[in-house]
């Protein structure tokens, strides 16, 4: 076994041990009350505090949907694809199915809103060989991408596990990726959604045919904690139940 591998799967390891010591209850109480089936991870920046339902659906791997524009949008920026969060990609005129998508964008409006069309245009300007870099050089699930360069994170090979998530949130938030800190700002900025008096929250939704993700960290007076969440999307209304759970479960735990 390589040196690299077995870093990897000794990190896998720890991450389940710590997560294993607690099957929290009341998150359980949450997934019931919506009948969804999933996983939630909540960790603080200091480890301790480390809650979790279905520890061992958080730590198998699933496509990221669009959680995967975190580490794309610093991929994309550190390959000059894009010049920072205000440069314009014009529409193609083509009509996609949210009205939204449906204009001219930047990172500072694509992110927010999702918008595929233009992190698949990114993602031609990347090419495929310099993903498979740079997941390896983050260490990003299973470093995989597919045989289609503009759709591998919503129907590829990549894979990705809630407790995978946590772990990148960290090294984020940490400034510990290997990117430029002004690109770690940009994206920072742009994943902000909700700003409170006594809390942010930087997250971002992911979205395929069979699961969904919610994923980011929010940041109070006296901490920092990491939330991962990763359901499967069996009736419509799972869809809006993916922020819902982890906004109960951080009031839960007086978080915020």
């Amino acid at each position: 076994m390589s040196k690299i591998n077995y870093i990897n799967i000794t990190l896998l390891i720890s991450l389940f041990f710590s997560f294993a010591s607690a099957n929290d209850s009341q998150f359980q109480n949450i997934f019931k009350a919506r009948d969804v089936k999933g996983t939630l991870i909540i960790s603080s920046l200091k480890n301790d505090k480390n809650y979790v339902y279905n520890q061992e659906r958080a730590t198998k791997r699933y496509l990221p949907a669009s959680t995967f524009k975190i580490p794309n949008t610093l991929i994309a920026l550190d390959e000059g694809a894009v010049k920072d969060e205000n440069e314009i990609i014009k529409w193609d005129g083509k009509i996609r199915a949210y009205d939204a998508w449906n204009r001219d964008q930047n990172l500072k409006t694509a992110l927010p809103k999702s918008c595929v069309w233009f992190y698949q245009e990114l993602a031609q300007r990347v090419g495929n060989d310099k993903y498979l870099k740079h997941l390896q050089k983050i260490a990003y699930g299973n470093k995989k991408t597919g045989s289609d360069v503009s759709t591998f994170w919503l129907e590829g090979e990549i894979k990705i596990s809630a407790s995978e998530q946590i772990d990148f949130l960290k090294k984020l938030y940490k400034n510990e990726l290997p990117y430029k800190k002004e690109h770690l700002d940009i994206l920072k900025k742009i994943m902000l959604v909700k700003a409170e008096s006594n809390y942010t929250i930087r997250a971002k939704t992911g979205l395929v045919a069979k699961h969904g993700w919610y994923v980011g960290y929010v940041e109070t007076k006296v901490q920092v904690c990491f939330f991962a969440l990763n359901i499967d999307i069996d009736k419509k209304s799972d869809i809006k139940s993916r922020k819902e759970i982890v906004m109960e479960a951080l009031k839960i735990k007086n978080i915020i």
